[in-house]
Order: C-alpha cells, then sequence, then structure tokens
C-alpha cells in the first residue's frame, strides 16, 4: 500500500476534490482550469487505481459512490490542509499574540524603545517583546538558531547568510553634569578633561577599529571615535585622559554627579539623558565619523510575513532619528515622555528619546 501511495498522483485527488464539489465534469474542468477532456481523462485514471466507478453518471449529474462518498471528507480535509501550507500567510498585528526577541544596546534602546512600544502599543496590543543586550551574547549563533529575530547595532562584515537595513547614523557629543561650566571646548580645554567611555565588550582582546568580530560577524564595541579623538591629538604634548571604560552607559549621570568625568557618547543619547538628569551637552572640538546604525536578521526571514512587519516596526520607530539635525538646536523643548502602558509589550526602557538644550 505504501509503493502505491508513493506513486500516486496528487493531482488526482485535485479532480476528485472538484468533482466532488462540482457533480460535473465541466464544471470541474472549468474550476480547475483544466480542458473537459483532461478532466475525463483523471478520473479513468483514479477509477482504475481505486477500482471504483466514484462518480455516476445520472440525470441530474455525477453521483458519487459509496466509496467516493467516505473518501470525500479526508480528501478534502487534506487538500485544505495543502493549500494553507503553501499558501502565502497572512499576518494580523491587531490580533497577534508573537512573541519577537531583539538583541540591542542600551543606547538604542534608550532612544528607540519608548516610539517602538508606543507603536506596538497603537497597532499590535499582544505583541509581547523581549529585549536582549547583545553584548552578553553570541550573537551570529542566536541568530542562526532563530532565538533572536532581529539585532540592532553598527556592523560590518557580514556573513552572505545575513540581511541587513539601515535605520539612522550618529555622531559623538560630550556631555557633563550641569553644575560644571565648559563653555566652548578647545582642543586645548578638553584635553585637561577627564572622560568617561564605553566598550560593549571590555577590553577585547579582537578589538579592531572599534570592532569586536565573533564567527564573521563584526559589530562595532567602542561607543566613541577613538581614531577621531587620537588624530585630533597626534603630536600634542597633552591628550584627555579616558579614565574609566564601561560596557553599557546606564552608570554615565550617576558618575557624571558624583566626579569630575565627563563622558563622550552617542548625540542620540545625549538628547535622551539630558531630558532626565542635569547634564549638559558639548560640541567636541573635532569632527567624529558618522555612524550607521542598521537592523539585521537572517536571510530565511526576508519574505516572512511577521518579521516584515518588525522591520517595518524598527523602521518607524527610528524615524525620529534619521531626522534629528546634524548638530543641536539653540533651543529646543524636551516633550513629555509616553505615559505607561499597561499593554503586554514586554521590555525594560532606560529613557524616553527627548530632545535637549545644546550649548
Amino acid at each position: 500500500m505504501t509503493t502505491q501511495f508513493n506513486r500516486f498522483d496528487l493531482n488526482l485527488l485535485r479532480v476528485f476534490h472538484a468533482i466532488m464539489a462540482e457533480r460535473s465534469v465541466l464544471r470541474a474542468a472549468q474550476r480547475i482550469c483544466l480542458s473537459q477532456s483532461a478532466v475525463s481523462h483523471a478520473l479513468a485514471r483514479l477509477r482504475e487505481m481505486l477500482d471504483d466507478e466514484l462518480f455516476v453518471r445520472t440525470a441530474t449529474g455525477m453521483q458519487p459512490t459509496a466509496r467516493a462518498l467516505a473518501m470525500a471528507p479526508l480528501i478534502c480535509q487534506a487538500w485544505k490542509s495543502l493549500e494553507a501550507a503553501i499558501g502565502l500567510p497572512r499576518f494580523e498585528p491587531g490580533k497577534s499574540a508573537t512573541r519577537f526577541t531583539i538583541a540591542v544596546s542600551d543606547f538604542v534602546t534608550a532612544v528607540m524603545a519608548p516610539d517602538l512600544l508606543r507603536l506596538l502599543r497603537q497597532e499590535a496590543p499582544f505583541v509581547d517583546l523581549v529585549i536582549r543586550p547583545d553584548s552578553r551574547i553570541d550573537l551570529t549563533e542566536q541568530i542562526d538558531r532563530g532565538q533572536i529575530d532581529a539585532a540592532i547595532g553598527t556592523f560590518s562584515d557580514i556573513p552572505a547568510r545575513f540581511q541587513s537595513s539601515w535605520l539612522f547614523a550618529y555622531d559623538d557629543v560630550l556631555i557633563a553634569h550641569s553644575s560644571r561650566k565648559l563653555g566652548r571646548l578647545s582642543l586645548e580645554s578638553l584635553s585637561r578633561l577627564s572622560i568617561a567611555a564605553v566598550s560593549l565588550h571590555g577590553e577585547h582582546e579582537g578589538l579592531v577599529n572599534g570592532f569586536v568580530s565573533e564567527r564573521g560577524l563584526a559589530r562595532r564595541s567602542e561607543m566613541y571615535d577613538r581614531a577621531a579623538l587620537e588624530q585630533a591629538f597626534a603630536g600634542s604634548q597633552q591628550a584627555p585622559r579616558i579614565a574609566i571604560s564601561l560596557s553599557h552607559f546606564l552608570a554615565l549621570p550617576a558618575l557624571l554627579a558624583e566626579s569630575e568625568l565627563t563622558a563622550i557618547v552617542p548625540r542620540p543619547l545625549a538628547r535622551s539623558l539630558a531630558c532626565i538628569h542635569p547634564l549638559s551637552t558639548y560640541e567636541l572640538p573635532y569632527k567624529t565619523s558618522l555612524m550607521d546604525v542598521g537592523v539585521l536578521w537572517h536571510e530565511r526571514n526576508t519574505s516572512d510575513a511577521p518579521q516584515q512587519w518588525l522591520r517595518e516596526m524598527l523602521r518607524r520607530a527610528t524615524g525620529s532619528l534619521r531626522a534629528s539635525p546634524a548638530r543641536f538646536p539653540s533651543t529646543a523643548i524636551c516633550p513629555s515622555p509616553p505615559a505607561t502602558s499597561a499593554e503586554r509589550c514586554v521590555a525594560r526602557v532606560l529613557s524616553p528619546a527627548n530632545e535637549v538644550v545644546g550649548v
């Protein structure tokens, strides 16, 4: 019986299903876009294989035999299952209870997550979001295994099996506690400062030009433009001291309040932190590189409807970051942070992404 089924032409079941529904060879042929003779030929083959007439021609149409009536419910259900299996999946965000997992640094979480949660609350209130730190995991392996749906960061040397899309770009600024009045920075005044900087992976031995490489994927670890800083002070008698290197941005406001430290941070994060902490922001007296932040995913998810929707939400949630001016405006207002919500979206957010008053 197994050998016979392995040789079975499933197109014959398509013909059977159509004749059962239409009770007419002509209408069955029109339904499945075949000629009448092709349907008649398929029915003849099916009759021979099953040793049963299956359908008997009468004045009222093709009437099924007892064998056909017994087969029909099972074939109908099997055909619906096949159609569902090969049909395009339909994703309805407003009804979905999907859980997405993304890997993001605390910097990107702080400046993106409030807008992302607001979008989810409005358009997909039952979707759950898990945000994992991107510096504590083997990112490549997690994406390969499907344990992370998307990663956000600055990447290079991306393996061929991964895809990426640009979200926004940023440069560096300096922040200090508001009690300090540094004025307009020059290279000389900057050289006298003690600076805190962030390296997501700490003093990683494999760090090259601020990037760490694991399993063929290079991602940015040093969260300040060290090369630009060193070039600005090349040949100088005195350079600013990197007094402390942290693996995250969370502790910076407290450190700046309790010490003479300043910090070099991404511009969008400076805006965010200065809205909820007494911090002042200063333009650096040298030009830093623009760093591109993108979303990374496995190529197998490129055409997956829920994954496409997630990436579109990430793009929309970073829209304000793409529209931000290159320099701080002379005056700016921090808008009210989004109200706390009771939605089921789950994430730990550092702070709302707001504007700051520039110096």
